[in-house]
């Protein structure tokens, strides 16, 4: 993720230029000489044209893009319906996009674990079976309806910090379930009802 060590500047692409020009007095490469200054000149544009090109290398990664999110977003149907009113940061914007890019499908616990952790959630999550005379004391008394429920349990409040990949008008932290809840539901079975649990964290 980035690029920028691969960028350059107007001082190497004059180095390149003059490296293109013919040996001989008539092609000065002293940093006063006309000619170099001329070089120089062109260099800039140049140095400017490379860079916004490595630039473009961050712009096809999901979870560094910054000047494309809006194009990526529009590829991929973001935001969906669920999160049409929520207001999001650009790095909850990136992290929803990421899932999206990233998810191949399942209805597995492992993949909904791992797809709400892509959405920085961490998450376990509860299945439940029908009560029958083999159930221990501790089992829940559950009908066979139960079959089909299953609970999210995760953390009160997840906090997502300010970092240097957020939007400059973005805040130093924000919290909330919105997300979690909206792709989970989303991508549930439809046979099946989910669950949300919170406990705080101490």
């Amino acid at each position: 993720m980035g690029q920028h060590n691969m960028k350059s500047n107007a001082a190497e692409y004059t180095h390149l230029l003059q490296q293109l020009l013919p040996p001989g007095a008539a092609w000065p490469r002293e940093s006063a000489a006309t000619l170099t200054k001329l070089l120089t000149g062109f260099a800039d544009g140049l140095a400017r044209a490379h860079n916004r090109g490595i630039d473009l290398l961050d712009e096809t990664d999901p979870r560094v893009v910054n000047e494309m999110l809006a194009d990526w977003e529009r590829a991929y149907g973001l935001p969906t319906a669920c999160l049409a009113g929520i207001d999001q940061t650009a790095v909850e914007r990136r992290l929803t996009l990421h899932a999206h890019v990233t998810s191949r499908g399942g209805q597995s616990r492992a993949f909904f674990i791992s797809m709400a952790a892509v959405l920085g959630y961490e998450i376990t999550i509860s299945e439940f079976r029908p009560f029958t005379c083999e159930s221990t004391c501790e089992d829940p008394i559950c009908d066979e309806l139960w079959r089909f429920v299953w609970t999210v349990n995760a953390p009160e409040n997840t906090i997502l910090e300010f970092t240097c990949d957020s939007g400059c008008n973005d805040p130093l932290r924000t919290w909330g379930n919105e997300r979690l809840e909206c792709e989970i539901n989303r991508r549930k079975p439809a046979h099946t009802l989910c669950h949300f649990a919170y406990q705080g964290v101490a």
